[in-house]
């Protein structure tokens, strides 16, 4: 799967990016390499990928083959939650709902929460239960 995740990513396949990008960051099949894949996730991010944005968001959010930058991750997840991505939008809700890379603003981080609970997602549902009671789950 590897060889052919490479090929297709080569010829600049975001979804063959975003799949060699995980395995490399999980070691599937390959030595684990965050810098790689962080590199494929960019690739894939830079033709507007949601799943790609996303997933380079939690490398920046938590200095995965990057330097932590959480403005980089608001950034990022920003542009896939607009898309419509539920993870994005807990990812971005909860940078609202602590302060992260963002100012604090608990109305904004419900309605991202919001926006995911909506599409099915159970943690979504959650964290907006627990808004009530001021903590959240990231």
């Amino acid at each position: 799967a590897v060889e052919l995740f490479g090929k297709a990513a080569e010829q600049g396949n975001a979804n063959a990016q975003i799949n060699l990008g995980v395995c490399y960051e999980n070691g599937q099949g390959v030595e684990k390499n965050m810098e790689k894949a962080v590199e494929l996730f960019t690739k894939a991010a830079e033709q507007g990928n949601a799943t790609a944005q996303k997933n380079l968001g939690v490398c920046y959010k938590n200095g995965k083959g990057v330097k932590k930058n959480l403005e980089k991750a608001v950034e990022l997840f920003g542009k896939a939650a607009e898309q419509g991505d539920a993870d994005a939008q807990i990812y971005l809700g909860v940078c609202y709902d602590n302060g992260e890379g963002v100012e604090k603003n608990m109305q904004k981080a419900v309605e991202l929460y919001t926006k995911a609970a909506e599409q099915g997602n159970t943690l979504a549902r959650r964290n907006l239960e627990r808004t009530q009671k001021g903590c959240c789950i990231s």
